[in-house]
C-alpha cells in the first residue's frame, strides 16, 4: 500500500492539475522542481516530454512514463514493469541507439550512462532529470535559444530533423501557460550575449563501449 500510495504521489506531481479557460496547461509541479534544479525553462523540459511520449488521457494531452520507441516505432505500456520487461526484450534484438526510454525518450545508447540501470531509466523524475542534464548541456554548448537547444535534444547533429522537431517543440509550447516560477521571456527564446562565438552544437560524448 505504501508504494501504492508513492506512484500516486509521482503522478499527481507529473499531470498538471488544471487548465486554464484558453485551453493552455499550467506546467506540472514536478516538471519545474527538475527543470530548476538543471536552471532549465520548465516549459522547455514539459513540452519536449509532451513531444517526446505525449498521450490522449481524459484529462488532454498528456506525457506517458512507461512508453518506449524502438527503431522509428514507439510503444505505449500500462505499467512501468510492462515497459521494462518489453525493454529487456528489445535489447537483445536492437542496438541501445535505436532505443528511447521513458517519458522524456531518452536514448540508451548515447544516454545509458546516466542511469544506473534500465529499471532506473524508467523511473519518471529520473528519467526527466536526465533529460533536463542533456537541455542544459545543450544550451551551455550554443546559448541563444531553448528551441535550438531542444533541435539539439532530439538531433545533435543538426539540419532537417533537429529543425522539423524544433517546430513541433514550439506547438507544444503554444499549449502552455508561462511558468511564474520563471520570467515569461525565458519560456521560448533566451537572446544570447553578442560575445557568445558561434561555435555550433557539440555532443555530449556517449558512453565508452
Amino acid at each position: 500500500m505504501a508504494t501504492r500510495r508513492i506512484l500516486i504521489g509521482v503522478a499527481m506531481m507529473l499531470i498538471p492539475l488544471s487548465t486554464f479557460a484558453d485551453g493552455k496547461q499550467m506546467v506540472p509541479e514536478g516538471y519545474v522542481r527538475v527543470a530548476q534544479a538543471h536552471s532549465v525553462p520548465p516549459e522547455s523540459l514539459y513540452s519536449v516530454s509532451l513531444q517526446e511520449s505525449s498521450r490522449r488521457l481524459p484529462q488532454g494531452e498528456r506525457p506517458w512514463p512507461w512508453t518506449l520507441n524502438v527503431a522509428g516505432k514507439g510503444y505505449r505500456y500500462k505499467t512501468r514493469l510492462e515497459a521494462w520487461q518489453a525493454l529487456q526484450v528489445f535489447m537483445k534484438k536492437n542496438s541501445l541507439k535505436r532505443i528511447d526510454v521513458g517519458i522524456a525518450q531518452v536514448n540508451l545508447g548515447w544516454n545509458g550512462q546516466r542511469f544506473s540501470s534500465t529499471w532506473e531509466a524508467l523511473d519518471p523524475y529520473k528519467n526527466l532529470n536526465a533529460a533536463a542534464a542533456i537541455l542544459r548541456e545543450c544550451w551551455d554548448r550554443k546559448p541563444g535559444s531553448w528551441l535550438d537547444a531542444a533541435g539539439c535534444y532530439h538531433h545533435p547533429a543538426g539540419g532537417a530533423p533537429a529543425a522539423r522537431y524544433r517546430a513541433f517543440v514550439k506547438t507544444k509550447l503554444a499549449l502552455l501557460q508561462s511558468s511564474p516560477h520563471l520570467p515569461a521571456a525565458t519560456a521560448v527564446e533566451q537572446t544570447a550575449s553578442a560575445s557568445v562565438p558561434d561555435t555550433g552544437l557539440v555532443w555530449i560524448n556517449p558512453r565508452s563501449q
